[in-house]
């Protein structure tokens, strides 16, 4: 069994006496503040400590605020979180299991508190065992020193930072940095969160933390990772800003290999990221309410990359979810047989580039565009986004049945027909479908 202590090459400064009040009256919402004050009172009176902590802290010393608010009580946090709900008269979702809750308001703003705890790894990139603690040594078992600050909440103390291992310091320096020499022996996925953090925040990884990677690598502690975790880590990596630099400091630090063994950088690959971006960033401009997952397209750019019994060994190990494994193999397997069909002359009628296109989900189909450079495929899947997803017959079943058809196969059969007129042009009013429709229930009426 592994356990960490605070005293194993930590650096701990003295805590900061500096006080936040008007950083966070200057960075916060007004309602965020005053639930601030709230949650110290209630530790006042049950006696316990309670810290804003962690991202929360780290982005309000850089000057860019955000409301993902988490606390961490010295003490009872379940007891604290069921108090302080029902004193806001409020929800709240207690995970007795992980000593952590979630506090849920009525707008859908969430607060999450966890009890001050300590952890141990009993074997390399195994899951922790967690026990109570205090905040120090609840700071010390976080992944960064950003990201170890904590402002005290209670009155005697409002708005001190806690400053333990050097984070201030490693903020203004833009560094990002391990705690102690085992961090990514106890936990690999912190290499990936390492450079998350790096390119989000524009920050680098420093020297030392640098060189605990590379060891890392080269003991391929990251195998021992689950498919799961690991898919995880993956995904919030590709839903970053620019998922092609993210992928290039994948590949800089030896880590595209932990994907799949025959996953490398090349020339090849990355002319297929530019094409991936662009695409994304066409359909963004175009449908900006639309939601597509664009990590999903990266992740297709990667398979594009490896053959089919890797591809299938891939999709295995990272347990993707049914949809998510349907896109990807669509995109790698299929891609080439839709652009064929789609480029035929003379260029299919509407309806049949919509039967074609209708098949596949919108992240398989800005793939399509991204990896085949054709004015007319682009131009149909334009018409699709733009026209085609929309366009309905008129006539409903209801009307087939006022018409004397039998529900069954022939009502759908006559439905996609009156569709098909309609996105070749063959019906363009309400009239013209109901005569169409008259027709078509006429030939397939049972005598």
């Amino acid at each position: 069994m592994h356990s960490r202590r605070i005293d194993e090459g930590a650096t701990m400064p003295a805590s900061s006496r500096y006080n936040f009040s008007a950083t966070l009256c200057k960075h916060l919402p007004r309602s965020i503040v005053t639930l601030l004050r709230d949650v110290g009172e209630l530790a006042d009176r049950l006696n316990m400590s309670a810290y804003a902590v962690g991202g929360f802290v780290r982005d309000l010393l850089r000057g860019h605020p955000n409301l993902d608010l988490d606390l961490v009580v010295e003490g009872d946090g379940l007891k604290f979180a069921r108090a302080l709900a029902e004193g806001l008269h409020v929800r709240v979702k207690v995970h007795e299991r992980f000593g952590t809750a979630t506090v849920i308001f009525s707008d859908g703003f969430k607060l999450d508190i966890a009890t001050a705890r300590t952890e141990w790894y009993e074997y390399p990139a195994a899951l922790p065992t967690v026990q109570p603690s205090s905040i120090r040594e609840d700071l010390y078992r976080r992944d960064f020193t950003i990201n170890t600050l904590a402002i005290c909440l209670n009155s005697r103390s409002f708005w001190i930072l806690l400053d333990l291992y050097g984070g201030q310091r490693d903020i203004k320096e833009r560094t990002i940095r391990v705690l102690h020499s085992r961090s990514f022996i106890d936990d690999p996925t912190r290499i990936f969160r390492a450079i998350r953090f790096e390119l989000r925040l524009g920050f680098r990884i420093s020297h030392e933390t640098l060189a605990l990677i590379k060891e890392a690598v080269e003991k391929k502690l990251i195998d021992r990772v689950s498919g799961q975790r690991l898919f995880g880590e993956l995904r919030s990596l590709l839903s970053e800003r620019d998922p092609r630099l993210t992928i290039c400091r994948l590949a800089e630090l030896d880590l595209l290999r932990f994907i799949h063994p025959k996953l490398s950088w090349s020339r090849r690959l990355d002319g297929i990221l530019k094409r991936v971006e662009g695409a994304l960033g066409w359909y963004a401009e175009r449908y900006p309410a639309r939601e597509i997952e664009r990590w999903l397209l990266y992740m297709m750019a990667f398979m594009e990359m490896l053959p089919r019994r890797a591809v299938e060994e891939a999709l295995k190990r990272f347990a993707y979810r049914e949809f998510e494994a349907k896109c990807i193999r669509a995109a790698r397997f299929e891609v080439s047989t839709i652009a064929r069909r789609l480029s035929r002359r003379p260029l299919p009628r509407p309806s049949d580039s919509n039967r074609v296109l209708s098949r596949f989900a919108d992240a398989v189909l800005v793939y399509l565009m991204a990896m085949c450079k054709s004015n007319s495929i682009t131009q149909q899947l334009s018409a699709y986004f733009d026209i085609h997803q929309q366009v309905k017959p008129v006539i409903t079943g209801k009307d087939l049945k006022a018409m004397g058809l039998k529900p069954g196969p022939r009502f759908t059969r006559i439905l996609s027909r009156l569709r098909d007129a309609r996105l070749n042009g063959e019906v363009r009013t309400e009239a013209e479908e109901r005569r169409m429709a008259w027709r078509l229930v006429s030939r397939t009426k049972v005598p």
